[in-house]
Order: structure tokens, then sequence, then C-alpha cells
């Protein structure tokens, strides 16, 4: 089983994650920002991934130190659990449509992180959460868990819909990078022989 446990703690927030890459999308959320809770269970949820998330931040200040400190666990534990990448699919890509809204993610598992991000909100908050701050977890998801990450929302007007189908897009790309692939699981995905920065 490919799991791992991270514990991240700042002045500014305390942040316990764990994972288990293996799983079946079973769920166990806290971070005290409602909105983000609800994204974080449809990431487990669809990756298959087991998430279970303990934050406590200075939500009384904003919700950007706590949003950031979260991906940025998540992204750790993820990366952790991983290894050496040895035997993963390495790539996943999908198409995630909700009502009016179609979302798309592109990913590598490269240990190279970088994000793009075309994503547009009408509105300021969803729920209390400020909107820019989606920006903010997928960046430090993906620095974190060293992802090449690509995230674009081709069309829709429901800012929920929206974010969510990112949300979504994400997991079930990740449900297919993470997966050991059978024709080469003792190998790292890779000519180099290795997926570190130069990977």
């Amino acid at each position: 089983m490919r799991e791992a446990a991270v514990s991240r703690k700042t002045k500014e927030t305390s942040v316990e994650v764990s994972v288990n890459l293996d799983g079946a999308g079973v769920y166990d959320v806290s971070t005290g920002i409602g909105f983000l809770d609800h994204m974080l269970e449809q990431l487990s949820r669809h990756s298959l991934i087991d998430l279970r998330v303990r934050a406590e931040g200075d939500l009384h200040i904003d919700f950007h130190h706590t949003t950031e400190d979260v991906g940025i666990a998540v992204g750790q534990a993820v990366d952790e659990a991983l290894g050496d990448r040895r035997g993963i699919t390495r790539f996943g890509s999908a198409y995630v449509p909700m009502d009016e809204t179609l979302s798309r993610v592109a990913l590598d598992i490269s240990s190279r992180p970088y994000l793009i991000w075309r994503v547009v909100f009408s509105r300021p908050k969803l729920g209390e959460m400020d909107t820019e701050l989606f920006k903010e977890w997928f960046q430090a998801f993906a620095q974190a868990a060293g992802i090449t990450l690509h995230v674009e929302n081709l069309y829709g007007d429901n800012n929920h819909h929206i974010v969510e189908s990112c949300y979504k897009a994400l997991a079930r790309s990740l449900r297919a990078a993470v997966a050991i692939d059978a024709r080469a699981a003792d190998q790292v995905p890779s000519t180099k022989g290795t997926l570190g920065a130069a990977g």
C-alpha cells in the first residue's frame, strides 16, 4: 500500500494529512472552510485516494493561509506516497462536465512542478471562500507534489460548477496517473531512469 502522513505546523496553521493512493476514495476532511472541505471530498472520492485532513488556521484573518497550507500538505503526502514513482502510469488527463460547465485537466507526475491555470470566475466568493484562493490551492498542491498541472475551464456559467469540475478533473487525472502500469510495474517511467529534477 502506498501511504503517507504529513504534519505541517507554522505560526499561521496546523495541518495533518494522510493519504492512501491505493484506497477506495474514503475521506475524512475538516479544514474549517466548508467549501474547501467539499472540494477535497470530491478529490478523494473521484481519485479513489483515501484522504484524511485536519487543519486549524488563522481563519479570523482570512482563508488564504489555511487553503495554501492544506494544498502544500496534501501535495507533500501524495509525493511521499509515490516514492520513486516506480511503475506508475505517470500521465493523466480528464474532461469533466457538470451541467453547463466543462473543464479539462492534464498532468504529469514529473517531479517538475508547474501550474497552468486558465480558470475565470465571475464572482469573488463561493460561500465564504474567495474564488482567487482556488488557484492558490492548485499551485501549492502542484508545487509540493512535484506535478506539472494544466487546469482549464473550457466554458461554464455557474462558479460552483466551474471549480467543482476542476477538482473532479484533477481527481480523475490523478487516478489514471498514479495507477500502476502492469506492463512496466518495475520501471520508473522515464528514459532517464529517474523522475527527479531532470526526469
